[in-house]
């Protein structure tokens, strides 16, 4: 009878693991290929989304540094400390991950009063088969020595944390975002950036003067400049289309026009570049030879974060030995 029950359990065991291969199968043929109207499945003209790129690692996928340069595999994201240049947080996700996504984790909890335990930190975005992107968090010293005031941090990133939500969210959780958001492009003349938004008086002006308001449809707010761009001298210069230029207004578009503003005030940008620096030379420690560079000498989320996790550890160690430290009757301290 034991042996019966051992039997059967090893037997329910196979089904299983024969049931998750067939699975990933169905999943790695089905992925590349679509049915056509003549029902006939054809290899797919186009990548699907989060497509499986390994059998072996399936929990690797396509990434992206830019349009030109792509990589196969995870991203690894850091936390920088960028007074005392102690990597501070650490996180490993998929290649295709937005960096913005693990803003929170690199900055421990919200912060939302002044007695949040908040780190001193820069967060960073490195990959692992691996690139790079940056962000920077400060004490900014502008909040008042008040229990009931919040306490702000400077978090200082490049465009990858600088979309709409992100600024806004981060603003709520008593974050300074410095990120620079990238300008908008339009291949046909003039950019958004080139109108100026009035959100206040819910008005847009564009480079020729021309005033317009702006209108509510039902899934955004745009403005229409319609008839005046008709006997625009202008016109060339903008829009291409028989229907006049048209804006369409950002659901957070207050805060990415508070940060545009911001950008192109001279302080912010010495204090932006002020702490580039600090961040590239961390990257450089982080991506050292001895420590596998940029590519991953392990399989799987998991197991890359451990790996991170001991790098990010002997970094701060050395960095630690460089700042003083040393042992006394009173425990560890910094000379």
């Amino acid at each position: 009878m034991p042996m019966r029950h051992w039997r059967s359990a090893t037997a329910v065991t196979s089904r299983g693991a024969l049931a998750e291969v067939v699975e990933l199968l169905a999943l790695v043929a089905g992925q590349d290929v679509e049915a056509g109207q003549d029902g006939i499945f054809r290899i797919a003209r186009r990548v699907a989304k989060d497509r499986m790129i390994s059998t072996v690692d399936a929990e690797a996928r396509h990434g992206h540094k830019s349009r030109a340069r792509t990589f196969d595999g995870y991203k690894s994201h850091l936390g920088i400390d960028p007074d005392d240049e102690l990597i501070t947080g650490v996180a490993v996700t998929p290649a295709n991950a937005a960096d913005r996504e693990v803003i929170d984790k690199l900055l421990y909890n919200p912060v939302t009063d002044a007695t949040s335990g908040a780190p001193d930190t820069l967060t960073d975005a490195d990959n692992t088969d691996v690139t790079d992107a940056d962000a920077a968090v400060n004490d900014s010293g502008e909040h008042v020595d008040d229990d009931l005031q919040p306490k702000v941090y400077e978090v200082y990133g490049d465009s990858a944390y600088a979309d709409g939500a992100t600024l806004d969210a981060q603003t709520r959780r008593g974050r300074d975002m410095r990120a620079k958001v990238p300008p908008v492009r339009n291949a046909n003349g003039y950019s958004k950036d080139q109108f100026g938004i009035d959100l206040t008086a819910g008005t847009v002006t564009c480079p020729a003067q021309h005033t317009v308001a702006i209108s509510t449809g039902r899934r955004r707010q745009v403005a229409r400049f319609g008839a005046l761009c008709g006997s625009c001298p202008l016109r060339t210069e903008c829009t291409k289309a028989r229907s006049g230029r048209v804006i369409t207004i950002h659901a957070h578009e207050a805060a990415l026009q508070h940060a545009k503003t911001r950008q192109r005030d001279p302080d912010w940008q010495a204090d932006y570049r002020s702490y580039r620096p600090v961040v590239e030379r961390k990257i450089s420690h982080f991506i050292r030879r001895p420590w596998g560079g940029r590519k991953a000498c392990c399989r799987g989320q998991q197991r890359i974060l451990t790996d991170i996790l001991a790098r990010a550890g002997a970094i701060n160690l050395a960095r630690l030995a460089i700042l003083g430290l040393h042992s006394n009757a009173g425990g560890w301290a910094i000379a």
